[in-house]
């Protein structure tokens, strides 16, 4: 093996693979794996119980309770009795699946009227939908850019964006997390070429939001325009559940906003809101949009009334608030090190990879479902685990969580 202890070990160690047969995983992956296997048991952790506040996980053979940290339940609707009851109902119209992609047989009404309802939601003049918020950011990408053209990133943008630019064959170039003038200067080097600029309204390891008007003024001080990524954020931030967009008063200048219903909903999919005619152009060349199934109807009717519940739930985004700065200050007074989280993802960040896993280890064995987030997801001197907040928590949870928090975690890590 590389190194002669595996916990120093991660994945970008092995990205390159290995000489002999690409359909083989390396022998020094197998080893690590083997080697690690009590800290790779944090990960694909079977659920026993819906997500929600509190679930159940099988560990070792066993059903065990636990307060959940770790699920993207930000609105805390996974369980909502409506959203289910319109599934139910709409599956006896609808049937089961939409037997077909979305630009041949598989659009349906219930499709078209929540094109509708998100675009109104942000204000855009239109909106498509994507089987995945993943599949989305990808498909995007390869349709609008072509060789030549630079899509500079926030270095701390989403993976799917990443992966999307590259697939298109255009120049990817990133800035340093939030920096302005570094953008400025990218924009003006790149200035002969087409370009876009690509951020998160809500960064998912750290729980910041950028300051949009600042970096609306200088694209547009360019004539570039920006996406805003807002998987984390729709729904949950926002007078409306409009989003970091909505929440900075920029809704009327942000070119393509992305969002997905897999968090502040709990549900699936993903969609771009923007100009109609920009969309109806995606339509016919972002691939994961055209190859492949288009959501159920009966789902997306669960969807929109989803949406109902999140555009009319401001008490839900209240608690969900008031949850994280309660969970947020907590750590804080603790001694532990949340980064620059001002929203419902609050990291602890505790920088030894060994001392991480084991935490992650013992919360789980104590009662709390945490899950580490290592490097490259994050930088090696920055791993730590991601709690996400609910407004389906109570204090009771939160007070529990924070307790054991503070004996497996934040009480060893002042010892240091």
């Amino acid at each position: 093996m590389p190194a002669a202890d595996p916990r120093s070990l991660n994945l970008a160690d092995f990205y390159a693979g290995h000489d002999s047969d690409p359909l083989a995983a390396a022998d020094d992956f197998v080893e690590w794996r083997r080697a690690t296997a009590r800290e790779q048991g944090l990960f694909r952790q079977p659920l026993a119980a819906a997500a929600g506040p509190r679930t159940r996980l099988e560990i070792r053979g066993s059903v065990r309770d636990v307060i959940n940290l770790a699920s993207l339940d930000y609105l805390g609707l996974n369980r909502h009795p409506a959203v289910a009851a319109a599934i139910a109902r709409a599956v006896e119209e609808w049937g089961i699946g939409a037997c077909g992609v979305p630009l041949l047989t598989g659009t349906s009404r219930p499709q078209i009227d929540l094109e509708g309802m998100v675009a109104d939601l942000v204000g855009s003049e239109a909106a498509m939908l994507f089987p995945s918020g993943f599949s989305g950011g990808v498909g995007l990408m390869s349709a609008l850019l072509r060789k030549g053209d630079v899509a500079i990133a926030d270095v701390k943008a989403h993976m799917c964006w990443m992966d999307g630019i590259r697939t298109s064959g255009a120049q990817l170039t990133t800035f340093p997390h939030g920096d302005v003038q570094a953008l400025d200067r990218l924009l003006d080097k790149h200035k002969r070429s087409r370009r876009m600029v690509i951020v998160d309204g809500l960064y998912s390891m750290d729980g910041d939001v950028p300051d949009l008007t600042a970096l609306l003024d200088v694209c547009g001080a360019h004539g570039v325009g920006l996406i805003v990524d807002e998987a984390h954020s729709i729904f949950a931030l926002g007078r409306n559940g409009g989003g970091a967009t909505e929440l900075c008063g920029e809704e009327r200048r942000v070119r393509l906003l992305f969002g997905t219903f897999s968090k502040g909903l709990s549900m699936l999919g993903g969609f771009a809101c923007g100009d109609a005619d920009l969309l109806d152009y995606s339509r016919l060349y972002a691939h994961p949009f055209g190859f492949s199934a288009a959501l159920p109807p009966a789902y997306i009717v669960g969807i929109i009334e989803a949406v109902k519940v999140a555009r009319e739930g401001v008490a839900l985004r209240e608690r969900l608030a008031d949850n994280a700065k309660y969970f947020r200050n907590a750590a804080i007074q603790m001694g532990l090190d949340t980064g620059n989280s001002t929203t419902h993802v609050v990291p602890i960040i505790v920088r030894d990879r060994p001392f991480l896993y084991e935490c992650g280890l013992r919360l789980r064995d104590r009662g709390v479902y945490a899950m580490p987030i290592d490097y490259p997801a994050v930088p090696e001197d920055a791993v730590r685990f991601r709690m996400s907040i609910s407004a389906a928590h109570t204090l009771d949870d939160l007070n529990e969580a924070l307790n054991i928090i503070e004996d497996v975690v934040a009480r060893p890590l002042r010892r240091r």
